[in-house]
């Protein structure tokens, strides 16, 4: 059969589960889910110009790729392409053809770069660079077990400080809002963010649906969103997702963040801390995060945590002619 490439329908409910699926088999330290991906695209900002494409063999989902532009970037023309393949479905063209179209809608939207993520194993790097990509930085996968791991014991704030959930900001999520775009414009990244729309954040991360606001925990200093560790999880997973074939439940920490003139009190330990057991506490057995590979302070933290690295992704990049 020939390999076909389409937009997923997203008011067609077998093209999100097997966009899903294939991205928790090829995927499995990330949170998916068929509305988190129905989500992203019928939210996402209309600069962005994001695609989500299938390709499909025999009517079957075996591919799947994210692009788009980095509309919070200020240097117009950044794209991206994540293209990832069935594990036992490669060979057959898809990934080929998820990128030249891929590539193709990027140079229509007026991106003059691509930016892809690869897991790093050698069919991948060499599938990118026989594409005309060259590395960029690369970036790691950690899990953390809770159901059978020890957490750092949690402690009192000190005088002034006080531990907070995003739930605590339901009415008025404006301070989180500009504690998220101070500590954004920090996090490593070969593509720099600037949040300045808000109401495209509540869109894309406060009502996301995979965004917990119970679980995610916010550190005050005389009363000002001083740090903040963000959770996902994934509640409606699909049954046979790999992240849930011991039986456990995973949480993801999307960010974790001090803002500029609260650095160096402990205070983004004290808010992760706070977030994990809140976690285990709900029943939660393990959690995903990802760092930047040069990212020396936040992956310490996460060694002090426990948690340890179990993949890692390459960024790669080409020019588009």
């Amino acid at each position: 059969m020939t390999v076909i490439v389409r937009d997923l329908r997203p008011d067609v409910r077998s093209d999100a589960d097997g966009f899903t699926r294939v991205r928790q088999l090829a995927l499995p330290y990330m949170l998916f889910t068929p509305e988190s991906l129905v989500h992203d695209l019928t939210h996402a900002h209309p600069a962005t110009h994001l695609r989500l494409l299938v390709a499909e063999d025999a009517g079957e989902i075996i591919g799947t790729a994210q692009v788009g532009l980095a509309h919070e970037s200020p240097e117009p023309g950044q794209g991206f392409a994540n293209v990832y393949v069935h594990p036992e479905r490669t060979g057959r063209g898809a990934g080929a053809l998820l990128a030249r179209t891929a590539e193709s809608h990027l140079s229509a939207a007026g991106a003059t770069t691509s930016y892809a993520w690869v897991l790093d194993a050698p069919s991948n790097r060499t599938f990118a660079e026989r594409r005309g990509y060259t590395e960029s930085r690369s970036a790691h996968f950690l899990r953390l077990d809770l159901a059978h791991g020890t957490l750092p014991a949690l402690r009192t704030p000190p005088p002034g400080v006080e531990l907070r959930t995003a739930a605590d900001f339901a009415d008025d999520p404006r301070p989180l809002f500009a504690l998220d775009a101070e500590t954004t414009l920090d996090e490593p990244s070969d593509i720099d963010i600037e949040f300045a729309d808000y109401e495209a954040w509540l869109d894309e991360t406060w009502r996301h649906p995979l965004f917990s606001q119970e679980l995610t925990s916010v550190v005050l200093v005389d009363g000002r969103p001083a740090a903040f560790s963000a959770a996902r999880t994934d509640g409606a997973t699909l049954p046979h997702s790999r992240l849930r074939s011991s039986g456990g439940t995973p949480i993801g920490t999307v960010m974790t963040g001090t803002a500029r003139a609260f650095r160096g009190r402990g205070l983004a330990k004290l808010a992760k801390n706070d977030s994990l057991h809140r976690a285990r506490a709900a029943g939660f057995t393990h959690a995903f995060t990802g760092n930047d590979s040069g990212n020396g302070p936040m992956l310490a933290i996460n060694k002090w945590f426990g948690y340890e690295v179990c993949a890692t992704e390459v960024r790669y990049v080409r020019e588009l002619g």
